[in-house]
């Protein structure tokens, strides 16, 4: 009898037709099994075509030099379409700058990177040190909670709450509305609709623009809202395009640091002669950021659409095909990054990889980012803070955001 896809189980990534190989099932990355269909897919069909998939047809590029070729070539793949696999309904979509080309793009993008620039990053460090203390500080001795609850969310969220001038009583909607908006409605889940989903981003909208309506008629401050509120470029955007902007600058300001704070303590604790390392020379802890950034590799992929027809890999791709560079696959290629399936915190090279992406696109707040993780590690090693886990993470049913619910832990008082 002919095998059903389903009827493969999760770790049967060696013996399903290639033809029937999807890397974009959800459920491998909750419960931590692509890396053998990633791994499979380097090795036999790196540029690999996926006819039948729950988000319709669409290549996988999975060797680091592929990605970085498509993702430096704005030209001939093209964001405009959107960065997910995930085709977004035309009645739901919103426009951002990451989905636009030059010169709108840059013109955008301009108007908000003075507050990730090095002057603000330099002011901004004593208050995410000071925060970093006071959670760590506040965090149950000798009882397990979970630290994506206590200290990735928190610290992110209150991070972001500062970036936009956000009232900090309300910074958790902030966190509601990134996971609204990375998530794909689904039946029998909290988010079931598109319609459903437009609604609650409706209200984010609706906060922000009374956010915004209280700034326009002020002088201009280092905050987000401001700084588009005053801008030529931004000032006159539609709601759908500031609803865009704005989800796009809340998950870029949220997944990355959230989900890497989370994955660095899990894998301190998978390899713990590399926390050795740490603890014994703590100015390892810049290299040991980035080792944690490409090892969890919190975006796990971009998609772009083909502007023209080209060859990738040696591949015939056509115009207007969905192309998805799976960073996740790329930070695990062997023949860019040695012993690439290992933690290790002191590799050379270290920050060679595609966590932020390259090209025209490459992530805006990735040294916000890098700091709030060096902070942390930094406050940690201060304290001499010994975090145990203690039970498995549960990881999200996303192929675009790889990242976590909980992770058990325990502090030894």
């Amino acid at each position: 009898m002919k095998r059903r896809l389903e009827d493969y189980r999760a770790d049967d990534a060696s013996v399903i037709p290639l033809s029937k190989l999807d890397v974009s099932e959800t459920k491998r990355f909750q419960d931590d099994s692509i890396w053998g269909c990633f791994e499979r897919l380097r090795r036999e069909d790196p540029v690999h075509y996926c006819q039948d998939s729950p988000y319709g047809p669409y290549w996988s590029l999975t060797k680091y030099r592929d990605i970085v070729a498509v993702d430096t070539n704005h030209k001939a793949f093209s964001s405009e379409q959107g960065v997910t696999i995930v085709d977004v309904p035309v009645e739901h979509w919103t426009q951002s700058f990451i989905k636009m080309g030059p010169p709108q793009h840059a013109e955008q993008r301009n108007t908000v990177s003075p507050i990730v620039g090095p002057e603000s990053l330099q002011k901004l460090e004593s208050l995410i040190r000071s925060r970093a203390r006071t959670i760590l500080d506040g965090l149950p001795r000798n009882d397990a909670f979970n630290w994506v609850e206590m200290v990735s969310i928190e610290l992110t969220t209150q991070m972001l709450a500062t970036l936009f001038d956000f009232p900090f009583e309300d910074r958790r909607l902030l966190t509601y509305w990134s996971d609204v908006a990375v998530g794909t409605p689904k039946a029998g889940h909290a988010i079931d609709s598109w319609d459903k989903r437009s609604t609650i981003l409706s209200e984010c909208l609706d906060y922000f623009t009374r956010l915004w309506s209280e700034r326009i008629n002020t002088e201009p401050r280092l905050d987000l809202i401001s700084l588009m509120a005053h801008s030529p470029a931004t000032r006159h955007m539609e709601p759908s395009e500031f609803l865009g902007n704005l989800i796009l600058l809340i998950v870029g300001g949220n997944d990355t640091t959230r989900n890497s704070i989370t994955g660095g303590l899990l894998f301190m604790s998978q390899y713990p002669a590399e926390l050795r390392k740490l603890t014994d020379n703590p100015k390892l802890i810049s290299s040991a950021v980035s080792e944690i950034i490409r090892y969890q590799t919190p975006i796990a992929h971009m998609r772009r659409t083909a502007a023209i027809d080209s060859i990738v890999g040696g591949k015939q791709i056509r115009k207007g095909d969905k192309v998805v560079m799976w960073y996740i696959s790329g930070n695990r290629d062997e023949e860019i990054i040695e012993n690439a399936d290992s933690f290790v915190i002191d590799r050379k090279n270290v920050r060679q990889h595609l966590s932020f992406g390259f090209g025209i696109h490459r992530c805006l707040g990735r040294h916000l980012a890098q700091l709030q993780l060096r902070v942390l590690w930094e406050e940690i090693l201060d304290a001499g803070l010994e975090v145990k886990v203690v039970g498995e993470p549960e990881r999200i049913a996303s192929n675009f955001v790889h990242g976590y619910s909980a992770l058990p832990v325990r502090i030894a008082a």
